[in-house]
């Protein structure tokens, strides 16, 4: 079982989210080892005595666990199933945990590939976004065998309260695609909530303290609307990495022969800001649907 002050953490992917997650391991005791394409951007961390390792390879051959949370799925299969990946250079016994929100079936071939080394794979991704990240309130959705979760839950609950196995090899991305399309959903209900209130000459704050203390109360209209009202389209998450995370959850929908218009409806929506030259913005920038944007 992974335990602070026993257990060596590797750590890939540095950025919103990951770095905070990193810190929080750091703080509960664990020791913590990064690779970042760029050590500058590791920096804060090493200062406060992380290790830095020199490759994928390096770091997965000395650490009890490997956790990443990087862009893509291509990233993620690059990382683990390439000749020189995780897989092939975790020691045998080893966790590797990928909370990159990424393909339900992609994690299933990696978690059949760490099986054939004896590596122990687990898919985690989590919501709660970059707040979440920072407070260490995220929610995790793991899917894997139930000891190898288990053993790696002390580490998970660094990064968040509640920790929820979902099932085998993949669940957990199936169980993130479905909080992306919850969340679709509720990112065109907060900005078409704003826009009515707008066009009807009503206070948006004042509409925001009364609908978000009633039955329309959502994460997103608690902490995403407060930020379109103030004008500030900065990323607690990427448009460009929502608009691949309704990517993956239409395909697998479509694997699984269900159609989901109102996702289908978001998808759309997000891919034209992308086009638009938004997709370093956060997700309120659905707003400029609904406003006009700005030049980007």
């Amino acid at each position: 079982m992974l335990a602070p002050g026993r257990s060596r953490i590797g750590f890939i992917g540095i950025g919103v989210m990951g770095a905070p997650m990193a810190g929080h391991a750091l703080d509960a005791g664990f020791e913590l080892a990064i690779w970042a394409r760029s050590r500058e951007k590791a920096a804060p961390l090493l200062e406060r005595g992380a290790a830095w390792a020199a490759s994928p390879a390096e770091l997965a051959a000395g650490c009890d666990a490997v956790v990443t949370i990087v862009g893509y799925p291509a990233d993620v299969e690059d990382l683990y199933l390439a000749a020189d990946g995780l897989v092939a250079s975790a020691l045998p016994g080893a966790y590797l945990i990928d909370m990159t929100t990424s393909s339900p079936a992609l994690a299933m071939r990696i978690a059949e590939a760490g099986a054939a080394r004896g590596i122990r794979v687990l898919d985690a991704p989590v919501t709660g976004g970059d707040v979440g990240a920072r407070e260490a309130r995220l929610s995790v959705m793991a899917g894997g065998a139930e000891e190898d979760f288990a053993a790696v839950e002390p580490l998970l609950r660094v990064f968040g309260p509640r920790v929820v196995r979902q099932g085998g090899p993949g669940s957990g991305q199936h169980a993130k695609a479905a909080n992306q399309i919850a969340i679709a959903a509720s990112m065109i209900g907060v900005c078409e909530s704003l826009s009515y209130a707008r066009a009807a000459g009503l206070d948006p704050v004042r509409v925001l303290e009364s609908i978000s203390a009633g039955s329309a109360g959502s994460w997103s209209l608690s902490n995403l609307a407060p930020r379109i009202i103030g004008g500030d389209f900065a990323p607690g998450f990427f448009i460009k990495h929502f608009v691949k995370d309704l990517g993956i959850a239409l395909a697998s929908a479509a694997d699984l022969g269900i159609e989901l218009p109102g996702a289908d409806l978001a998808a759309r929506l997000y891919r034209e800001l992308e086009a638009a030259g938004f997709g370093e913005s956060g997700t309120q920038a659905l707003w400029f649907h609904y406003t006009g944007a700005p030049e980007a």
